[in-house]
């Protein structure tokens, strides 16, 4: 592990950049290959009464949890350093902005991340609505968006001091609780859940027998190990300016790729985030071209066109509020134990079951 994380910080610029890339095309390649899309689980669950893709989502929170801690354990990785384990809690955000993410990917055809790999595959709606949602998103973190923002978090966080927790992780409660080290509560109850949420995707004969859910979970889960890892070794608390840990993740990351695209002779080096938008691309371009599936599609309709960037506009705002996607906070966010991720994830299933009965009285309307 030292001789690793010796190597990474060589050049810590170009191992985020590169390892962003690799790590991004095999996320890429495997939302494409396995049908990956956790839009499409809220769909199959409502139309059909198929939970198979919801537990193959569940896996890979479950997979990147355990993995996460572990790597926390062995001191890979610090997460109280990453952006989710903050001392204060953001429930409102967390909410409202699960809510709109999760209503408005349905309208989208899918979350950032599924948009990502449909782009990859040739779909220029979904590449029209990755610029829309890098739009909006920047400007509800500094743009005109901003101020409104700022000031909804500033009335409604919440300060977990009085309860004597460092953050808002679900291991601290438990560290706090029962007088263990953070490492040793984390670790345990990362542990206890991912084995619980394990057990209920696995329960389900359906989806043990379906080879191609499982491996999606195990390897979408594996990617986020896989950037927690990366990020963990290569994070260097005396450069300049330090990067702090982080994983999967394609809300904000798709603006900094829009902006990065703009600004490449001011930084040529693409951080991790951006390196992992432009490698998950990649890997659908090529999962595509390997299926035979490749194909340059666009909007039907004009009903169609407005529907897709309204809900790139709403996954846009929904996901910086909530500080994270369906990836960035109900996977990569879940495997840190914080609450306000837990808070995303179900505002987020919620906010894709509400969005899906919308669309569905809107199509009927259009017949």
């Amino acid at each position: 592990m030292t001789a690793l994380k010796d190597f990474l910080l060589q050049n810590p610029p170009l191992s985020l950049a590169l390892g962003g890339l690799a790590i991004g095309f095999l996320f890429g390649f495997l939302v494409y290959r396995t049908n990956f899309c956790t839009m499409g689980s809220i769909s199959d669950m409502m139309t059909f009464g198929d939970y198979r893709r919801f537990r193959a989502w569940l896996l890979a929170g479950a997979t990147a949890m355990l993995g996460t801690q572990l790597l926390q354990y062995y001191g890979a990785v610090s997460l109280t350093r990453s952006m989710y384990l903050g001392a204060n809690l953001n429930w409102f955000g967390n909410i409202v902005g699960g809510l709109l993410f999760g209503f408005g990917m349905v309208f989208a055809g899918g979350c950032a991340s599924r948009n990502l790999a449909r782009a990859g595959g040739g779909d220029l709606r979904s590449l029209l609505s990755l610029l829309v949602v890098g739009l909006f998103a920047y400007m509800a973190i500094g743009g005109l968006l901003g101020p409104i923002r700022a000031t909804l978090e500033q009335w409604t966080t919440l300060s977990l001091a009085p309860l004597k927790l460092p953050s808002q992780s679900l291991g601290d409660v438990l560290s706090v609780v029962a007088g263990l080290s953070s490492r040793q509560a984390s670790l345990i109850m990362g542990s206890v859940i991912a084995l619980l949420m394990a057990l209920y995707c696995f329960k389900d004969a359906s989806f043990r027998s379906s080879p191609v859910h499982v491996i999606s979970g195990l390897g979408i889960g594996l990617c986020v190990v896989l950037g927690w890892g990366l990020t963990g070794l290569a994070f260097d608390e005396m450069a300049e300016r330090p990067t702090q840990p982080i994983s999967l993740t394609y809300v904000r990351p798709t603006g900094d790729a829009i902006e990065w695209l703009q600004r490449f002779t001011a930084a040529r080096m693409p951080g991790f985030g951006v390196a992992s938008v432009f490698g998950a691309m990649l890997g659908a371009f090529i999962a595509a071209i390997s299926m035979g599936r490749f194909q340059v599609t666009t909007f039907s309709d004009k009903g169609d066109t407005l529907r897709n960037l309204f809900g790139a506009m709403l996954m846009g705002i929904g996901g910086v509020m909530a500080l994270g996607c369906t990836v960035g906070q109900a996977i990569t966010g879940i495997s840190t134990l914080a609450m306000g991720s837990f808070l995303t994830f179900a505002a987020i299933v919620v906010g894709g079951r509400w969005g899906m009965k919308v669309f569905e009285r809107i199509l009927l309307g259009d017949d």
